[in-house]
């Protein structure tokens, strides 16, 4: 029974030392825009390489009006991004949206549906080389093309395909 009341003390003692008094504030308030939407829906796909998905956030993200090179007498602005496995050249307007853009990415992960085809395709075969290439335009959206260098022992092999894995 004293082991009981001990127990049931210790959990009082304990129950108190983790109270807090919540204090509650108001947060002013945030707007956010989703200026470069479009181009994110358009080139963005849910199992690109991690490098892609990073550099792609941070063009659709660029604050354009901020930065170093906005002056309100250009009409459009090209700014480029790199990194080590690829970069993005974009074209952006005078209010930040994204025009256009071109990009490329040398020998990173390629999609499930791209490895996919190439294995029912080219059984035996395996992946040297690849070029991610990525061609946005605001009015015709984005067009994007994998091109790929096999090897076979001594025999080598480049084909093309889009991201659905249909061979070009």
């Amino acid at each position: 029974m004293k082991k009981i009341i001990i127990a049931l003390a210790a959990i009082v003692f304990v129950g108190n030392a983790y109270c807090q008094v919540v204090k509650e504030e108001k947060l002013a308030e945030v707007l956010v825009t989703a200026v470069n939407y479009k181009y994110v829906n358009q080139v963005g796909t849910k199992d690109a390489a991690l490098p892609v998905k990073l550099l792609e956030r941070k063009v659709a993200n660029f604050d354009l009006k901020n930065s170093d090179i906005y002056n309100d007498e250009y009409d459009y602005y090209t700014v480029s991004f790199y990194i080590p496995d690829g970069k993005i050249v974009a074209a952006y307007d005078k209010d930040g949206k994204i025009i256009r853009t071109i990009e490329r990415f040398r020998d990173i992960n390629l999609p499930q549906d791209v490895r996919k085809a190439l294995v029912k395709r080219f059984p035996g075969w395996t992946i040297e080389k690849d070029v991610y290439k990525v061609t946005y335009e605001n009015k015709k959206g984005a067009k994007k093309t994998y091109k790929i260098k096999l090897v076979n022992g001594d025999k080598k092999l480049r084909v093309k395909s889009d991201a659905e894995g249909n061979f070009l």
